[in-house]
């Protein structure tokens, strides 16, 4: 239990001596300190309630959180209704959407204007629970004085943020009564009622997310209830059958798919099927693939009809899966003029059909180039699919890019196949990101479906012929690769038909300003406050940073500096928070160490000759110069060794 008048000395040695007790706590420190600094009123935490039309766009913005949330706070308010106890629901930002009370507490709170409408954040009224749960995202109880404005003594709250489903804070559900009935078990209640709630989102979210894809998919999709008749259909099914709801509700399913022996398939005893049969349709027979399986969620005698036009299927899977480009060269901003030919190389290349081989450090943006080739190729209409080699598992490089057939993958299904990654290109580009991770045993496969765009699936005999263009990536140096035997060779020069290097950042700094002021103003234009700008301190710690993650690193380093930082410029105080504290490459570093000694050996091998070694590794003369300057290698020292080497 918390010794209340203990804590009424502690605050008011803060208050007006400035002393911080260390067992106060840290959370609850910290939004003193933040109070203290700003000015705010120990004697005050008078809520301020926004006009009715603010509030209504605030419970809009949040109605999926306020019905996840209503049922089950009612259910924990029926438990606690006679115990003096008030629940209430914010939003992320402290906006009270909701409140349950029995009478004599709702008074109280109308005292405070601790009401729907007010903001109950930690500058405008004071650290309090709420304040503290939303911003250090932490559940937390906080009891008498531990409040730091002195209206809010008389309280105890118990407060828990509530996440959405990808892991944000959206929300807080508090749980506030007299400081004097202060228990452990009201945090619980809360913390497990935050929980419901989020599990409730949830569910709501991903049966929104079914709804959708059910409505918008290409596939016919039907649910036929007793007697076989439909009791529900997506708008392609009603398309592709050519009748309305209503029709379909009167008629019995089973006589548009005359191919499926519907009395042999045991339903109640969960039977299913799937083949290629024929749909009558009202503008005739159409072919399509049919899977009919029970719906145990809607009732053992509820039937799930899905139809897919066969051409539609590879459509349908990219659809779903977003196998398209966003970006195009107009995405891609540089200063830099190896990057300017680069990108103009690039544009060039995107007007063939020969292979793409691009080399870039991690986070360099190697796919925002292949995406930018694509939309600018004859194929820009087709899909762009992406693949990160590294993530494969070994076990299922071939189904997962190739396909497979029925029955062929242990434990799958015994009917359907599916296909790979290379017939999900068809008609597009098919990107093989970290091309190097592929284990070499795999690569002859892959070179034959390199060389002939031809695959064929596990378990199947039937070559499938594609149209697609092929684009590879790695951080590696893949000719290097090659020449160990670590990469099979051939495979390299199928893929290396055209060359693309992506210098990294710290090669290009006239990039770095102008990457941050991108990223910075897409930043301010997706806000609705104010905008921010950079210091001319800020920008040159920009400058002097290697950044060893690349453009990928500085974008997520402006984005921390800018939610991070309250005031309206950017400036030396930010920079801790843009720039991460893992040291940059140095000397020594093992990456940096590898590219100095592939230096060297190309140096030593070449006489001193640099344009000689730099064609050796690939690179242009001035970017060998570059690495030669940034590593400290001694050229004229290296060609003299050399000399001095074959003199003897």
């Amino acid at each position: 239990m918390k010794d209340l008048r203990a804590l009424e000395e502690i605050w008011a040695k803060f208050v007006y001596e400035g002393e911080l007790d260390p067992a106060v706590q840290p959370p609850v420190a910290e939004g003193w300190r933040r109070c203290r600094a700003a000015g705010v009123n120990p004697i005050g935490g008078i809520g301020r309630r926004v006009d009715d039309e603010v509030f209504r766009s605030i419970r809009e913005a949040n109605s999926s959180l306020i019905d996840a949330a209503m049922p089950i706070m009612q259910s924990v308010f029926d438990i606690v209704r006679r115990t003096g106890f008030l629940m209430v629901l914010t939003d992320s930002a402290g906006y009270v959407l909701e409140t349950m009370g029995d009478e004599r507490i709702m008074a109280k709170t109308e005292d405070l204007r601790f009401v729907p409408g007010a903001l109950w954040d930690n500058l405008s009224v004071g650290t309090n629970a709420i304040s503290v749960a939303l911003d250090c995202n932490t559940a937390i109880q906080m009891a008498g004085a531990e409040h730091y404005c002195r209206t809010h003594h008389d309280w105890t709250c118990s407060a828990a943020p509530i996440h959405g489903v990808n892991g944000e804070v959206i929300g807080c559900l508090n749980m506030s009564g007299e400081a004097a009935d202060v228990h452990d078990h009201t945090l619980a209640v809360v913390l497990s009622a935050a929980i419901g709630i989020e599990g409730k989102l949830s569910i709501m979210h991903n049966a929104e997310l079914m709804r959708s894809a059910l409505e918008g998919s290409a596939d016919s999709i039907v649910l036929l209830g007793s007697g076989f008749r439909p009791v529900w259909s997506n708008t392609a099914a009603r398309k592709l059958l050519g009748m309305g709801a209503a029709e379909l509700a009167a008629l019995d399913f089973r006589s548009l798919l005359p191919d499926v022996d519907w009395a042999a398939q045991g339903w109640t005893r969960g039977g299913s099927f799937a083949d290629d049969v024929r749909v009558l349709t009202q503008s005739g027979v159409v072919r399509c693939s049919v899977a009919v399986t029970q719906s145990p969620a809607l009732g053992s005698r509820t039937l799930n009809v899905t139809l897919k036009k066969q051409k539609h299927l590879i459509a349908s899977v990219n659809k779903l899966i977003g196998n398209r480009a966003s970006h195009t060269f107009d995405d891609i901003f540089t200063a830099d003029p190896e990057m300017k030919k680069t990108v103009s190389l690039a544009a060039r290349y995107a007007r063939y059909d020969g292979n793409i081989l691009i080399e870039g450090e991690s986070g360099t943006g190697k796919e925002l180039l292949a995406q930018a080739i694509h939309s600018a190729g004859s194929r820009s209409a087709g899909p762009f699919v992406a693949v990160n080699c590294a993530s494969l598992h070994r076990d299922m490089l071939e189904p997962e890019l190739f396909g497979y057939e029925s029955g062929a993958l242990p434990g799958g299904p015994a009917r359907g196949g599916g296909p790979g990654k290379f017939e999900l290109a068809h008609g597009g580009t098919l990107f093989l990101d970290e091309i190097s991770e592929l284990p070499i045993e795999f690569q002859s496969k892959l070179l034959h479906a390199v060389e002939t765009h031809r695959i064929t699936r596990l378990g199947g005999t039937q070559e499938i012929e594609l149209d697609i263009r092929i684009i590879a990536s790695t951080n590696r140096r893949l000719g290097a690769l090659a020449a160990s035997g670590s990469f099979r060779g051939d495979l390299y020069y199928r893929l290396n038909v055209l060359r693309l290097e992506i210098p990294p950042l710290r090669e290009r700094p006239g990039d770095i300003r102008i990457c941050a002021e991108r990223f910075l103003s897409r930043l301010n234009g997706a806000g609705d406050g104010p905008g921010k700008t950079m210091s001319a301190e800020f920008l040159e710690g920009l400058l002097a940073y290697d950044w060893p993650g690349n453009v990928r690193e500085l974008q997520n380093g402006i984005e921390r500096a800018f939610y991070s930082t309250t005031d309206s410029v950017l400036g030396a105080q930010s920079l801790p928070l843009a720039i991460s504290e893992l040291p940059s490459p140095a000397a020594g570093s093992p990456q940096t160490s590898a590219e100095a000694g592939e230096i060297l050996s190309a140096l030593t091998l070449c006489g001193g000759d640099v344009e000689r070694a730099a064609v050796r590794l690939g690179v242009s003369r001035a970017t060998l110069y570059r690495r030669i300057k940034r590593h400290g290698i001694d050229v004229k020292g290296t060609r003299l060794s050399v000399s001095n080497l074959n003199g003897h």
